[in-house]
């Protein structure tokens, strides 16, 4: 539930409802009400506040009980009980845990209607006493008796009169007290003419204890309230003014305090010239970037940064923050790149060796290095390698890695929604960061690292931005040699970096962004090739993965493949054991479920040789 805030009830709706905000009436005392309410009410319970007859307030409905009681009304009677908890701390009130006493609720406006929220405007209506309960699931319905308040005979009551006028005065002293408060309401206050109204509106409008509101709303008629409203407010009166004394008192310590400030500022302009204060700071990271080779508006930018850092007190919270964001321009790997390995052929083999066949992938890699080997300087192709899972995308990353002798990074982009993931916080902000790319290169400690972007495809969006758009930069050959970090508010080369995406279907991406990457279809496995991945892969994986790495696997002849203990064959693994285990336990383009197959055995084979210290001769299924 939305607890009602302050007086200022319209401020409060535009900020629910700025489309349609809402604005008190005055009501007339000839405004008579012409409902003509039921024997029966479903009631909805009211979490830290209560409804006044005549009052308007906001309520955001979460709870499920509350949810299908107000959207089951929403279209039709558009009213319903509102009745207080006895105890706000509890979140599935039962029967014995609310007020007997409530008020008729009107529903005026409905905003914000989720699945699981609604968020309405209600008017408080007639008071009302529960006698019993009928039902109370799905929510609350009970037989009520409607408690009619002869406000009337008060109207010209000399004495109800200076009670209300007592309740203005107050009131406007206190918005006048309270600086949170507009002091437009004032002129609200006193405009208001019906008296009625005007006790009710302020008993539903001043922020205290919602237990005392209750006893307000208990009140046999509305001179009584209006007493007991009186005292409320004179009490919290006399607590905004000691409040207020604390504060006077409070500011001249503050003032002795920046005064303390400035005799330390004096005392750190002494120690300046003499060679103290954050010179240790600056010498350390001056020592740090003497070798950094990079361009002359970033060399700018960074000595800029550390002169205002000299100004900072070491104590002050603007310090450890710039202290931080100097550490990281001087931990980036500007302009500094890993030597590229520009032999094809070693390339060739470390890619034939880590995978099997992904002929396409290859042979796209190999290209780039000889374009690269006889050009001597290339942008990095943008590569996005779909198809299902289990046929090795990611993996790939880590073999072009090696075969290109450059640092390899990988994050995964599954489930992202925080656009501040790519381009960082505003070093403003507290605990701000960089984006995770260029966190990723600061790790890698080089700017052309092979940075694999997992599961592109499943970046997803909400009120905290779109990160596949903010990829659009990182991923665009044009644009990414100025990446603009809002971290590290200067433009950093992307340019170097060989962007690898991985996804298991193109159609959830971003077209955009699928415009922007050169497209390579990995599809699945035929059953030789899942063989050869297995022979060669994936039994010696699990031999040393299940405590059985001092066997080694050899191929053997075509049709079988040899297990060697010290380089002599002990035992033998025919290929139609394989081919049985894909044909009949594997239904996969992949080889995710052949790797989980070949475990399971592995265990059991591991079993074997723990208990009987003994190996299979023949490994059949």
């Amino acid at each position: 539930m939305i607890k009602n805030k302050g007086i200022n009830n319209y401020y409060l709706f535009e900020e629910l409802s700025p489309i349609e905000p809402i604005t008190i009436p005055l009501f007339d005392d000839n405004n008579e009400d012409t409902y003509n309410f039921p024997e029966q009410l479903s009631i909805l319970p009211l979490k830290n506040t209560v409804l006044f007859p005549d009052a308007i307030i906001p309520l955001t409905i979460g709870r499920s009980k509350s949810f299908k009681l107000i959207n089951e009304i929403i279209n039709t009677v558009k009213i319903f009980g509102a009745v207080s908890q006895i105890n706000s701390n509890i979140d599935n009130p039962g029967q014995n845990d609310l007020n007997k006493i409530g008020t008729v609720a009107e529903i005026l406006q409905v905003f914000n209607h989720s699945q699981d929220t609604i968020s309405i405007i209600i008017k408080g209506r007639q008071k009302f006493e529960i006698k019993n309960f009928i039902t109370t699931d799905p929510y609350f319905n009970a037989e009520v008796s409607y408690i009619k308040e002869n406000n009337k005979i008060f109207e010209n009551d000399k004495n109800f009169i200076a009670v209300v006028n007592s309740l203005k005065d107050v009131a406007v002293k206190l918005i006048r007290l309270n600086h949170h408060l507009p002091l437009e309401i004032s002129n609200t206050i006193r405009n208001i003419n019906n008296l009625t109204f005007l006790v009710n509106f302020l008993c539903s409008s001043f922020d205290f204890d919602f237990k005392l509101k209750q006893t307000l709303l208990e009140k046999e008629n509305i001179f009584q309230r209006a007493l007991n409203l009186l005292e409320i407010l004179n009490e919290q009166e006399q607590v905004v003014i000691i409040q207020n004394e604390i504060q006077q008192k409070t500011r001249k310590e503050l003032d002795k305090q920046q005064k303390d400030y400035f005799l330390h500022q004096q005392m750190k302009t002494i120690q300046d010239e003499l060679g103290n204060g954050n010179e240790s700071e600056k010498k350390k990271l001056e020592e740090k970037v003497k070798d950094k080779k990079w361009k002359d508006n970033v060399k700018l930018h960074f000595f800029n940064e550390l002169d205002k850092m000299s100004y900072l007190h070491p104590n002050s919270a603007d310090y450890s923050v710039q202290i931080n964001y100097l550490n990281t321009l001087a931990d980036l790997p500007w302009d500094e790149c890993s030597k590229d390995n520009f032999d094809l052929k070693a390339a060739k083999k470390i890619l034939d060796d880590d995978h099997f066949g992904l002929e396409k992938v290859k042979e796209r890699i190999l290209e780039y290095l000889a374009v690269l080997k006889l050009k001597g300087n290339l942008k990095s192709p943008i590569l996005c390698l779909h198809g299902p899972p289990g046929v090795g995308k990611t993996s790939l990353g880590k073999s072009i890695a090696k075969a290109l002798n450059r640092k390899y990074v990988r994050i995964s982009l599954g489930g992202l929604k925080d656009e501040s993931e790519i381009r960082g916080h505003r070093k403003t902000y507290i605990g701000a960061m960089p984006g995770r790319i260029i966190q990723n290169i600061r790790k890698a400690g080089t700017s052309n690292p092979v940075f694999v972007l997992d599961e592109i495809d499943k970046v997803g969006n909400d009120y905290r931005g779109d990160p596949s758009s903010a990829l659009l930069e990182v991923l665009d050959p044009e644009q990414n040699t100025e990446f603009h970090d809002n971290f590290l508010e200067i433009e950093y080369d992307l340019s170097q970096v060989m962007f690898i995406a991985t996804a298991n279907t193109i159609n959830n991406i971003n077209s955009a962004l699928l415009d922007r990457m050169e497209l390579i279809d990995i599809s699945g496995y035929i059953i030789e090739e899942k063989i050869e991945i297995a022979k060669r892969h994936l039994l010696q994986k699990q031999f040393e993965n299940n405590g059985l790495g001092n066997y080694k696997i050899d191929n053997g002849t075509p049709q079988t493949t040899w297990i060697l203990y010290k380089n002599n064959p002990i035992s033998e693994i025919p290929d139609k054991t394989l081919e049985k285990i894909i044909e009949s336990y594997t239904r996969e383009s992949g080889v995710r479920n052949l790797d989980k197959n070949i475990a399971t055995i592995t265990r059991r084979i591991a079993m074997k040789v723990a208990e009987d210290n003994e190996f299979p001769k023949i490994i059949n299924i």
